[in-house]
């Protein structure tokens, strides 16, 4: 069932609800302004007749606009009965006191009340009224059969109109698939559906630009995988001419290595495990850092702190972090310094390099972010997930002559 149908049925029964309701509320209304204008009058005149006969003026109060006046005993047997249709039964006649009150009773109302004379009563005919409600419900009738379907036409009219840009939307957001990925040309109110074409419209947004990392991401390793395997092709061949080359074989083993660390770093960012997949150990920030920074022969002061992580996982960051600064400044240009910072343990590796590129800056923790040192683009992308990953973050600032990266880490919480 489509959303205009759903739309139509459902305010069309509103409708339905309202016009009977409004139609019923209309025929009670009119009956009880007749009962009542009927009850007003008979009381008066019978409140007008007590009076009169009270004061002894019998012969003055003639019956007129077909009010008719009856006399009763106490016992309930009539004395005067001016219209036999309208005797009233013994029972109807108890509890009549001075002040008027009246009845209804099968064709006919009664105004009763007690007088010097006996009980009188003066009954008219309700036909008239009726007649007159009967008339009424045929008119309130004819009306509901005129009245409900020139207002479901109105209603799906209205539905019609208001779910045209959904449906529109919806055709529009159809045809989209994963080589068309372009906004919806929709121009709405900023009413629900114009937010909900905003909202598929960023959606699209972020899709199309995911799938040009993708696309990016994807042709990016394939460069970097296929120079590393044309080295080696080269130096198998080169090999198997002169099978005791000892540099083509070491050069072939860190051509190999150099391939097994770019798979490594894509497999840990395709599966997320940089984050995920961590073995948390209290670790010696220190001896990590000085571990990292002998490896590359870097110059590295620091104080003693602890945090708690997988130290594969923050050794890998730090190598990465190093290697970054190396190939910019080399071993003499990077410094390496951890200190305390509040609840943090804050590492800090520096260089002095030429700097980072200013348009690079935003997207350097990006995949294949790759600044004028080279490298593979990965490293600070897979060091910034293994920050994250700790509940850090990494940080940089850059000028030419100076770049600093500030890795803060949670600090190990200490035993009160």
């Amino acid at each position: 069932m489509s959303f205009r149908l759903r739309l139509f049925l459902s305010f069309s029964l509103l409708w339905l609800l309202f016009l009977v309701g409004a139609l019923y509320l209309a025929g009670q209304g009119v009956e009880r302004a007749l009962r009542g204008h009927l009850e007003a009058t008979l009381l008066g005149d019978a409140k007008r007749a007590a009076e009169a006969y009270r004061k002894g003026q019998t012969g003055t109060l003639l019956t007129t606009g077909g009010v008719y006046l009856h006399l009763y005993a106490e016992d309930g047997e009539a004395l005067i009965l001016t219209q036999e249709a309208h005797r009233l039964p013994p029972e109807a006649l108890k509890g009549v006191g001075e002040v008027p009150r009246v009845i209804w009773q099968g064709g006919f109302a009664a105004a009763l009340v007690r007088t010097p004379l006996g009980l009188l009563a003066l009954t008219q005919d309700t036909a008239p009224i009726d007649l007159a409600q009967k008339a009424l419900r045929r008119a309130l009738l004819e009306a509901f059969f005129l009245l409900f379907p020139l207002g479901t036409a109105l209603v799906y009219l209205t539905a019609r109109l208001t779910a045209r840009p959904l449906e529109e939307a919806a055709k529009q957001i159809a045809r989209r698939n994963p080589e068309r990925l372009d906004p919806v040309p929709l121009n709405l109110p900023k009413d629900e559906f114009g937010r909900m074409v905003e909202a598929v419209n960023s959606l699209l947004l972020a899709l199309k630009e995911a799938k040009e990392k993708e696309r990016a991401f994807l042709a990016e390793a394939s460069h970097e995988l296929r120079t590393p395997l044309t080295v080696l092709l080269g130096h198998l061949d080169r090999l198997r001419r002169n099978p005791q080359d000892l540099e083509a074989l070491r050069t072939m083993e860190a051509t190999a290595e150099r391939m097994r660390r770019l798979v490594e770093d894509l497999l840990s960012l395709a599966r997320g495990e940089a984050e995920r997949t961590l073995n948390p150990h209290i670790v010696d920030l220190k001896a990590l850092a000085e571990e990292a920074a002998r490896e590359y022969g870097v110059a590295f002061q620091g104080d003693a702190l602890e945090v708690l992580g997988d130290p594969d996982r923050l050794l890998q960051m730090l190598r990465n972090l190093i290697a970054n600064g190396v190939r910019a400044a080399g071993r003499e240009g990077v410094r390496v310094r951890l200190k305390r910072e509040g609840e943090n343990a804050l590492l800090e590796v520096e260089d002095h390099g030429p700097g980072i590129p200013e348009d690079l800056l935003p997207r350097l923790f990006e995949r294949f972010a790759r600044g004028p040192g080279g490298g593979t683009g990965l490293g600070l992308a897979i060091a910034q997930a293994i920050a994250r990953g700790h509940g850090g973050e990494i940080t940089v600032e850059s000028q030419p002559g100076l770049t600093l990266f500030r890795v803060r880490l949670p600090l190990l919480e200490e035993e009160a």
